[in-house]
C-alpha cells in the first residue's frame, strides 16, 4: 500500500458529466452465421466467432457481415467499400482497396479451399497496420477518411 503524503494535491469536485447511452434492441443471430460458427476446422476459433455474433446481435446489428467480424471502424469501412449483395465481399474491390493504401498482396496467391477468407483476414491485418500508422485510409473513390483516434491508439504497435 502506498503512503499518504501530507502534501497531497487537493482535487476540486467537478460537476458530474451526464452521458446519454442509446441502447439498441438485441436481435437474433442470423441462422447462417450460427451454422457457420459451429463448423470445425476454421482459422477463427469458435469462441471468437460466437463472441462476434453475440456482440453484434446484442448491439442490434442484423447484418451477417457485422455478426461475422469484430465490426470495428475498419471492418465497417471495408464493408461499406467492398460488400455486395447478401453481404458477400467483392475480392476485386477489396484488392483495389489494398492497392489504394499501398498494401502489397502479390505474394498471397494461394487459391486452395478457403482462400477468400484467408485473403480477407490477412489483407485486413495488413491494411490495419498501414491505416493505423498513417491515421487515414484511402477509399475506392480516392477520398481519404480519417481513422478515429481511439481506433488508432488500439492498433498502433
Amino acid at each position: 500500500m502506498g503512503k499518504k503524503h501530507k502534501h497531497a494535491a487537493v482535487v476540486a469536485e467537478a460537476e458530474p458529466v451526464v452521458v446519454e447511452t442509446v441502447v439498441a434492441e438485441p436481435v437474433a443471430i442470423d441462422p447462417e452465421v450460427a451454422a457457420d460458427n459451429a463448423k470445425a476446422r476454421s482459422v477463427v476459433a469458435v469462441g471468437y466467432k460466437t463472441r462476434y455474433a453475440d456482440r453484434a446481435a446484442n448491439a442490434g446489428h442484423k447484418r451477417k457481415a457485422a455478426q461475422r467480424s469484430c465490426w470495428d471502424w475498419l471492418a465497417q469501412t471495408i464493408a461499406a467499400q467492398c460488400l455486395e449483395g447478401k453481404d458477400r465481399i467483392s475480392i476485386e474491390k477489396f484488392l483495389a482497396l489494398l492497392d489504394a493504401n499501398g498494401v502489397d498482396h502479390s505474394r498471397w496467391t494461394n487459391r486452395n479451399k478457403g482462400w477468400e477468407g484467408r485473403l480477407r483476414m490477412t489483407g485486413r491485418l495488413a491494411l490495419q497496420r498501414v491505416v493505423a500508422e498513417a491515421g487515414t485510409i484511402v477509399l475506392l473513390d480516392d477520398d481519404v477518411a480519417e481513422a478515429p483516434a481511439e481506433w488508432i491508439a488500439k492498433h498502433t504497435h
